[in-house]
């Protein structure tokens, strides 16, 4: 089992979306963003199956690439197939067992909803009993500002997510409050701040961008 991060270079989009813009629902070009995820699976060396995200709870088995379902977490049992999960502020989480990996989409509603729990129950149902996660690049607890009733109503439901004393503004850390919604499962860190780092897409600096992807195999 493997994994990867991508970031912003190596791929053929212009700005805004410069220049490995892997998804398709941002206003960059079609055609270019199919040779962007080109160019990825030759360097992974397989085909990936993409999610249409919408910040729910939905998680689908997966068998191959050729279709893009609706939901907010892919698992598969099949070897030699990238499963991608792509984000631009919220977190990448990639979790791997002995059966099975799976790719998250986890962002303030993930969080709420549950997606991850979900996700590691399916695991459970396909026989994995030892599951370990790995979180990629997101925005930090420092940067990711909200409302008042938006932190309050978080705060109520996951306090781990405060951050709001060390930033003095209404912050939340949906990093920290992953890890302790899933503290049964082994995290892996690869986090980075990407609104802090150029080198990442990010909605809540730039606006119109693109997505990276947080891409699982076995």
């Amino acid at each position: 089992m493997s994994f990867t991060f991508t970031n912003r270079f190596g791929g053929v989009s212009e700005t805004p979306f410069e220049s490995k813009n892997l998804a398709l629902h941002v206003g960059d070009y079609p055609q270019v963003v199919l040779q962007n995820r080109e160019i990825q699976e030759d360097e992974i060396g397989m085909p990936i199956c993409y999610m249409e995200q919408f910040h729910g709870n939905e998680v689908v088995q997966v068998e191959d690439a050729n279709f893009s379902p609706r939901c907010d977490a892919l698992v598969t049992t099949k070897n030699k197939l990238g499963l991608a999960v792509l984000t631009a502020d919220c977190i990448p989480l990639l979790l791997r067992g002995e059966t099975c990996v799976a790719a998250v989409h986890v962002g303030r509603a993930g969080l709420m909803n549950g997606v991850a729990l979900k996700t590691l129950a399916a695991m459970e149902e396909l026989g994995s009993e030892r599951i370990h996660g790995i979180i990629g690049p997101s925005i930090c607890g420092n940067c990711y500002e909200v409302s008042q009733e938006i932190y309050n109503d978080v705060i109520l439901e996951h306090p781990a997510a405060d951050s709001h004393s060390r930033t003095g503004k209404y912050t939340l850390d949906l990093v920290a409050a992953l890890k302790h919604q899933i503290s049964s499962v082994v995290i892996q860190d690869h986090g980075s701040c990407v609104k802090e780092e150029k080198n990442y897409f990010s909605y809540r600096r730039d606006g119109i961008t693109g997505r990276q992807a947080g891409i699982i195999w076995r």
